[in-house]
């Protein structure tokens, strides 16, 4: 029996936990600060243990990472390199879904040494993204074709029928992780220029992009895509594009949110004393007697424009006091946007990935090529981004616990060994690309 640990109970947690649940040869145990949350996912499985902790309890957290035999952390990514540390101690393999920071990477040698594999980058972005490019991607070079451009487009929005909040959005993972990921840097190619975008300016630098299958919508830069053209093999390539779907406004919005300074993590309340509204009009220097107004003219946008509308809506023009203590204006718009942006009881949520390749062959044929996921949460259920998360790394991890993944070090999903049998895993899930082929013509003769 193969004793798996999962750190953190969080929103994506629940299709991971009952697919290694359902499988005869492990056992395993939920470790969460919120006792509640981690019992509930394991309710009464007579395989699955529930546990109180503390990431801080180093006493704790020690014994029961010895205790394992694979990790799975789906903590905050600041978290890994901490757990990452002991499961070398100990002698763990890791599986994360999150990005390979430099911290995590500088373990690889040691990794290896020991013969541990620290997987990470196996949720959906990053992870499926990965995986469905590089099976692609293979496949061209497969029948002798070289990557001329590459872009790749990843969306977590509601379903059509539940899109009926202003902002065109809701929650289905972190609000925190959602906010401090506005404002990244961004960098990707065109035409052979790279092109960079700072995280000022992430939402002034958006486009309008149609998805087979789901509609029209707005893409911004996510992150750096330039070294994937390395880490996918496809140096030739001169478009290099990441990019993250949104509903139509959204990226307008969020650029005024962030003009307004609702990202600010220094400047902090006591909020049991002052309420939004007062600290709208503290931030832009307001009397706070036609804030409406003053708000528009701070952020020179008419007095009747959407994002007033939506500043309303969410209640930061309000008077009520938040029982929240004292904060930063992050957290409280990170609160406000928890509590407003939610998902009803039956609504569903809608994870979209979207592929497009331009190829050329050693004939001159050009060809494109794209593949695309469109997948819905289930009403009652669980949300698509919790299965496209947490199936990847369950998948895995059951690969691991098999040895049917033998490699060792840091590793991100591009190697077939590791793409391959997760995606075809997946697909019996449900959980599938469709991919079309467009024959663009001869590159000599036009």
């Amino acid at each position: 029996m193969k004793k798996i640990l999962v750190l953190g109970a969080g929103l994506v947690a629940r299709p991971l936990v009952n697919y290694l649940l359902d499988q005869s040869a492990m056992t395993v145990t939920v470790a969460d600060q919120a006792f509640k949350k981690a019992r509930a996912l394991v309710a009464n499985h007579p395989s699955g243990t529930a546990l109180e902790l503390d990431i801080n309890n180093q006493a704790l957290l020690k014994k029961t990472v010895s205790g394992a035999d694979i990790v799975i952390s789906l903590l905050p990514w600041v978290f890994h390199p901490k757990i990452a540390a002991l499961c070398l101690e100990y002698r763990k393999h890791l599986v994360t879904a999150s990005y390979v920071k430099d911290e995590m990477q500088a373990m690889d040698a040691a990794a290896k040494e020991k013969g541990l594999i620290f997987l990470n980058e196996i949720g959906v972005d990053p992870g499926v993204d990965h995986m469905s490019a590089m099976q692609v991607i293979n496949g061209i070079k497969d029948a002798g074709g070289t990557i001329t451009g590459f872009h790749s487009y990843c969306g977590g929005l509601p379903a059509l029928e539940n899109n009926n909040n202003p902002l065109g959005y809701k929650f289905s993972w972190s609000p925190e992780g959602a906010m401090l990921a506005a404002t990244n840097d961004g960098r990707y190619m065109k035409d052979g220029q790279v092109i960079a975008v700072p995280g000022n300016q992430l939402f002034e630098h958006y486009w309008l992009v149609d998805i087979p299958g789901a509609g029209a919508f707005e893409a911004y830069v996510n992150r750096d895509a330039i070294p994937y053209r390395e880490i996918y093999g496809i140096e030739t390539t001169l478009n290099m594009y990441r990019g993250t779907l949104r509903n139509i406004g959204y990226c307008e919005t969020w650029d005024f949110f962030k003009k307004l300074g609702m990202l600010n993590r220094n400047m902090k309340f006591d909020f049991s004393e002052i309420s939004p509204r007062q600290v709208i009009a503290n931030i832009i220097n307001s009397t706070g007697e036609d804030l409406k107004k003053e708000v528009a003219a701070y952020l020179k946008i008419p007095e009747f424009a959407l994002t007033i509308k939506k500043l309303d809506w969410l209640g930061l023009f309000d008077d009520k006091k938040l029982d929240i203590g004292t904060c930063s204006v992050f957290d409280m718009f990170a609160h406000t946007l928890q509590n407003k942006l939610i998902y009803n009881e039956g609504e569903k949520d809608l994870l979209i990935q979207h592929h497009e390749f331009t190829a050329e062959y050693p004939d001159h044929k050009k060809e494109r090529v794209t593949a695309t996921l469109i997948d819905m949460g289930i009403p009652g259920g669980d949300t698509s981004m919790s299965r496209t998360v947490g199936l990847p790394v369950a998948i895995a991890t059951k690969l691991i616990a098999e040895g049917k993944i033998d490699l060792t070090g840091v590793h991100i999903p591009v190697l077939p060994e590791i793409y391959e049998p997760v995606l075809a895993e997946l697909k019996t899930l449900n959980i599938a690309f469709t991919e079309r082929k467009t024959d663009l013509g001869d590159s000599v003769n036009g």
